[in-house]
This record gives structure tokens, sequence and C-alpha cells, in this order.
């Protein structure tokens, strides 16, 4: 009996854990995930799997020392995820975009290749952070349909249909947000493209 009560402890002790977890983050990590995935389903979808993520580490018997900051980089990671499955869905049915001079406009062309090598993955990291905390900066509005058009690939018609804010309207918030983009990430970018 001593032996079936000492393996429920820490069962027990697991539960009380991630409980306590859920009730003190989970309001700042659905508000941190819902500014940057317009879609509400979506954006539930992926505080669930964080969520699960949790209880499977815990289950696991992984030790996870900063529980907030672990919840918030699973998250990001699970966004990054949404995006790029968007990304490579909009591929298929639509044809590349590209500047004048024939060269592509994905975010994933202009960032290092996560597979390059530590120095690659790290700048690919510091530069998508970079971007984040840009994003944050943006209007709610300008943010939004940034992050539905570039990063998720929603078409402005799409964007204008579920939101019911016109397409000149859209393209106007878009290009405000390009424009701040630019401007607060250029010294940042120059820096790792000079170092390459």
């Amino acid at each position: 009996m001593d032996q079936a009560l000492q393996t429920r402890w820490p069962m027990a002790e697991q539960d009380r854990e991630i409980s306590e977890a859920i009730a003190r983050d989970e309001p700042r990590l659905r508000s941190f995930i819902r500014r940057r995935v317009p879609d509400r389903g979506e954006a539930e979808d992926i505080l669930q799997e964080v969520f699960y993520e949790l209880v499977e580490a815990y289950r696991m018997m992984t030790p996870i020392e900063q529980v907030t900051a672990w919840l918030f980089r699973v998250a990001r990671n699970r966004i990054i995820d949404l995006f790029r499955r968007k990304q490579r869905e909009a591929a298929r049915t639509e044809p590349q975009r590209g500047t004048e001079d024939g060269d592509a406009q994905s975010l994933d062309d202009l960032l290092p290749a996560p597979n390059a090598g530590p120095d690659s993955a790290y700048a690919r990291k510091v530069l998508l952070e970079e971007l984040d905390h840009a994003l944050d900066e943006l209007p709610p509005e300008q943010r939004d349909v940034f992050v539905a058009n570039e990063l998720m690939g929603y078409s402005f018609r799409e964007i204008s249909e579920d939101s019911g804010v016109g397409v000149s309207t859209l393209i106007s918030r878009k290009h405000y947000a390009v424009k701040h983009l630019r401007e607060r990430l250029r010294d940042i970018y120059e820096e790792f493209r000079d170092q390459k």
C-alpha cells in the first residue's frame, strides 16, 4: 500500500503544478496567440496544443525549470508552424510573388535557413524575435492585416470578407505596417546580411 501511495504522490504533484501553470499563464498566453493568429479557432487550437505539450512533458518527467517561458516558446513555435503550413498551401494554389527584378518576396526567403548551421539558426531566431517585437508595436488593425496577408497567406479579398473592411483600406493598412517594419528592422537585417 505504501508503494501505491508513493506512486500516486508524484502524479498528484504533477497535476497540481500543471493546473497552477494553466491558471497562471492561460490568459496572457491566449492574448499572445490571438495577437498573432487572427482566426479565433486556429488560435484556440494552438493554445490547446501548447497545454497538451505541457502535460506530455510532465508525464514524460521532462524537467521544465521556467514553465512560463517554455509555454511562450512552444506557442511561438506552433504559430510559426501554422504560418509555414499556410505559406505552403498558398504557394501550391497561387503563383509566386516577386519583385520587379524577379526575386522572391516571402519571409522565409529573406531569413537564413533554419538548417544551415548554428550561426544561421541563431540569426533566424534573432530576426524572428525582432519581427515579433516590431509586430507588437503596430496598431492592431495594421498588425492583423499584415499577419493575415503576409504570414498566413490570405488574400486581401478573403480578409475583407472575413473582417468586413474594404480591400483598399486593408491594402493601406498593410502599406503602413510594411513601412514601419522596414524602418524598424533595417539595421538588424543589414547587420546579419553583411555577416553572410
